[in-house]
């Protein structure tokens, strides 16, 4: 117990740092701490999986110590079991491990047959990815043929996840030009291979040379590049050939290479990228062998939550008391899940007991608890009195270790930091609700310390920001069947018997414990209800007291449009729809949402990422809109996008992304998702997940090719999308720094990260790319910079230098729009086998620049001219009979040579 204790303390010093990561991880004298390997609630039981993780890190171990010149090893790991799993004597409950902070999780596939291991990246280059995805039959070594031994993949995987890395294959273009050869896209430059292409008829495969294509001077569509075995570089392109032990450096790093890490990272190698990291930073070699992996096996049980509820007289104001009690009822009739341990606690300048835990197993539980929320607000406030009485009531039944707190106050407090320690021995997981502007600000280090949900809710009442916080607090470690789902959250202030309208969209994957909840702040509004039938709902139950009502459906709700109208004068109502999953086995559409950091230094813009997934499958082509409300009341609304532009970072992965710039005070700043799908019809493909270990296409043994099958099509058409509606909490952050008004424009144009360039005819370069915004991604950047080289790295290293492009007519679009450039060079000869290099330059109204587009290639390919047929005269055909000594191969081979001479030099 004391050594989890002491890695509390140092998670803490971590967390208090300001980077927003729900990762327990932590590196300690050379070994990673508190990685957490979590399999997923719907894997079938089949104990021979935990050793097959544990075999996969013990494995992978040595291989990432040598691999990092002897600086980093796996220390220990915690496996994170399903509650559903039988029970045995060596699982102990979890601390602060959860299935929101797990670092890996071990799924089924979704589509089948996609066991490719492959890790999530939100960030750009350098920054640490979010979750490494498993399955099953990878780890149990049933595609070793296709991604190699389980603990080099990982290694692969972790460099992605820890140090932001990204691949040095490609799958979209497997070869390239440059300097008049032919080059494979591989990382390091030494490696040599087989070009060659599998073609099968009739049940018959024949491995051939790869032919030429003649008006792109590569290789024919499926031609394949086999490595051969001896290079020691690089993990990124290819951690499965035998002799691969090393990240490419700046040594032997291919810079010209077409794929994702050049792209994203400047054309920089992965261990220069690694270097760069704070745990490159903070640490030396080793010159001791490491000890092998420790790990420790955690089975999820049942749920136990206190609510922490503030009643101090600053509860009175713009009837705050009365808004905990509507999304306190929410919580307890249907956001918390069947069999949870609940108990409530209520608090001024002294802490009062509402309820000891109470199992929660039919709506009679529910209903009592919601008759201990707290009706009268007086005193002062004392947040730690509330705590000490909440682990009080736990340990009556429970340990505090892994238990969850959630604490809401609207007051000052500045003896608060005195139970941090308190807090941090615990072990339990606290969620805070700061509501109002006036809470405590050491709120956000108490969530942090501990891995809880920290949320901020305004008092304007149409925003409807405290009902949406609690909506928020569904269990981490159920399975997603059993989480209640937030399908709408709307508000308005209504005048003179106006209406709110709208709709509500049920899909197939949800409908279950379906409930429609409306609040008001003064007089009960008339509540019209219609499902997709067009049948009124009635039986609402009305609690004028609290000033809501509503309507549980029964069974599992229509799918389709649900409508509603409420009518009222001189008020303001929400309406909040939740639901849960229609079936344990088919998984819902779900929305989460985070910021890439939980405090805000202006002027660093802060990004809004939104994952919409159906199980591990993206959704694309959705609306989402992000509500962001400062603590002054005042909105924003941000489109964001998955266009692999500005803040995305990957194009059609289910990930939508926005920057925020638009500060307007210190303090408090809150988070809501909406999210539609179905709304955009075009069909499209969904793209394979980019970052994580290469399929391979098929290895040599003794001397000759062996073939994997083909990689299973994953990139199938979603032109049937699903329709559905989501609302979600982002949560909360911090905006610091922000200067009085006027704000300065200190706010430049975002990186461009798509430049696309390609050779029309006449010697014309074509490019496109995003349009980035004046303030990053938002507004119009003012001009653009475009500057060539035939010298990749002095155009990266010496941009200012390099040759500009004449860009007089070329006016910015909005951000966001497709760009289009068209030039050709006039200053540099441009013959046959000629590389260039193009990279843009944002700069705004006020010449704040962008940093330096990615670097686009070019390479002008001539076809030969092709001589006119002479008349020959008739020769005798060669005397080659079926049976002849010469294999087939090398005929080809031979007619392949004579064909070479007819092309430019091979690569």
């Amino acid at each position: 117990m004391g050594s989890f204790k002491n890695s509390v303390f140092i998670l803490v010093l971590y967390l208090l740092e300001g980077a927003l990561s729900d990762s327990l991880i932590q590196l300690n004298n050379n070994g990673y701490e508190g990685i957490v390997i979590a399999i997923d609630p719907n894997v079938p039981e089949d104990e021979t999986l935990i050793q097959h993780i544990k075999d996969m890190v013990t494995d992978a171990s040595p291989y990432l110590f040598e691999a990092t010149e002897k600086r980093f090893y796996f220390k220990n790991v915690a496996i994170l079991i399903p509650e559903n799993w039988k029970t045995k004597p060596e699982y102990v409950k979890p601390k602060l491990e959860t299935y929101k902070n797990a670092d890996v999780l071990v799924a089924e596939p979704n589509p089948t047959g996609n066991d490719g291991p492959y890790t999530e990246q939100m960030g750009g280059c350098g920054e640490k990815g979010d979750r490494i995805y498993l399955t099953p039959d990878f780890l149990a070594g049933k595609k070793l043929l296709q991604y190699g031994p389980q603990g080099r993949a990982f290694v692969h995987e972790w460099a992605h996840l820890r140090w932001g890395v990204f691949n040095e294959y490609n799958n979209d273009q497997k070869f390239y030009l440059s300097n008049k050869r032919r080059k494979p896209v591989v990382c390091s430059e030494g490696f040599t291979g087989d070009t060659v292409i599998q073609k099968c008829q009739g049940g018959s495969c024949v491995t051939q040379p790869c032919k030429l294509d003649r008006k792109t001077g590569l290789y024919e569509e499926g031609c394949e590049f086999i490595p051969h075995k001896g290079e020691k570089a690089s993990i990124m392109y290819s951690q499965s050939i035998d002799t691969v032990v090393e990240f490419c450096t700046d040594k032997n790093h291919n810079r010209e290479a077409p794929n994702e890490q050049n792209k994203k990272c400047n054309h920089r190698s992965t261990w220069e990228v690694i270097q760069d990291s704070e745990d490159f930073k903070t640490t030396t070699p080793m010159t001791t062998q490491p000890p092998s992996p420790t790990f420790s096996l955690l089975q999820i049980g049942q749920r136990i939550v206190c609510l922490v509820l503030d009643k101090s007289g600053s509860m009175t104001i713009g009837n705050r008391l009365n808004r905990l009690n509507q999304a306190g009822k929410l919580f307890l009739l249907q956001t918390v899940e069947q069999g949870s341990w609940v108990g409530m606690v209520t608090f001024d300048s002294a802490a009062y007991v509402q309820s000891e835990l109470v199992q929660i197993n039919s709506a009679t539980e529910r209903d009592t608890l919601t008759k201990s929320l707290p009706t009268i607000a007086s005193g002062g406030t004392s947040i730690c009195s509330g705590l000490r009485s909440a682990f009080t009531v736990i340990k009556k039944k429970y340990p505090t270790d892994g238990a969850e707190i959630v604490l809401l106050t609207d007051g000052e407090d500045n003896t608060i930091s005195a139970c941090f320690d308190e807090v941090k021995q615990s072990g339990a997981i606290i969620h805070t609700v700061a509501l109002g502007p006036s809470a405590a600000q050491e709120l956000e280090e108490m969530s942090k310390m501990t891995g809880g949900l920290q949320t901020y809710a305004s008092d304007q009442v149409q925003n409807n920001g405290l009902v949406d916080a609690f909506a928020a607090l569904s269990s981490a470690n159920k399975a997603v069947s059993q989480r209640s789902i937030q399908l709408e959250s709307r508000g308005l202030t209504l005048q003179n018997s106006q209406w709110m309208n709208g709709t509500v969209t049920v899909d197939s994957t949800v409908g279950k414990d379906t409930l429609f909840l409306i609040t008001w702040t003064t007089d009960l509004p008339q509540i019209l209800l219609w499902d997709p039938s067009g049948n009124k709902q009635d039986g609402f139950v009305v609690d004028k007291k609290t000033k809501m009502a509503y309507l549980q459906i029964p069974d599992i709700a229509k799918v389709g449009i649900w409508k509603y109208s409420l009518q009222a004068s001189s008020q303001t109502l929400t309406l909040t729809v939740t639901s849960r999953a229609s079936s344990t086995t088919l998984p819902p559409v779900t929305v989460t949402s985070k910021m890439n950091k939980d405090t805000g230094k202006f002027p660093s813009p802060v990004v809004v990422y939104v994952k919409i997934h159906q199980g591990t499958k993206p959704i694309l082509r959705s609306k989402v809109t992000a509500l962001i409300e400062s603590v002054d009341g005042k909105t924003v609304t941000l489109e964001l996008l998955d266009n692999g532009a500005g803040a995305d970072a990957t194009k059609d992965d289910g990930i939508y992304s926005r920057y925020f710039t638009a500060y307007d005070t210190n303090g408090r700043y809150s988070v809501k998702v909406w999210a539609l799908g179905g709304v955009n019809t075009a069909s499209q493909k969904v793209s394979p997940q980019r970052n994580g270990a290469m399929y391979i296409p098929g290895w040599i043994e003794n001397g000759e090719v062996k073939w994997n099958p083909p990689k299973p099509e994953i990139n199938k058409d979603q032109g049937k999308q699903v329709c559905f509606s989501r609302t979600s909490s982002g949560g909360s952050f911090v905006a610091t720094d922000v200067p009085k008004a006027p704000i300065p424009d200190l706010f430049p144009p975002c990186k461009i990260t798509d430049l696309k360039a390609k050779i029309e005819g006449d010697n014309l370069i074509n490019l496109t790319w995003t349009a980035p915004g004046d303030d990053y991604d938002h507004g119009r950047a003012d001009k653009y910079i475009i500057r060539i080289s035939t010298n990749i790295l002095e155009l990266r290293d010496k941009f200012n230098e390099s040759l500009q492009v004449n860009t007089t007519d070329l006016i910015p679009n909005e951000a966001n729009s497709e760009e289009v450039f068209v030039f050709k060079p006039e200053t540099i000869t441009f013959t046959n086998g000629t590389d260039l290099f193009i990279a843009i330059q944002a700069v705004d109204e006020v010449s704040l620049k962008s940093e330096i587009s990615n670097i686009a290639q070019v390479s002008l390919f001539i076809p030969p001219e092709i001589p006119p047929e002479k008349p020959s005269p008739s020769l005798p055909c060669p005397d080659i009979s079926i049976n002849s000594t010469i294999p087939g191969i090398h005929i080809l081979k031979i007619m392949w040579k004579w064909l070479g001479e007819l092309q430019i030099s091979l690569g």
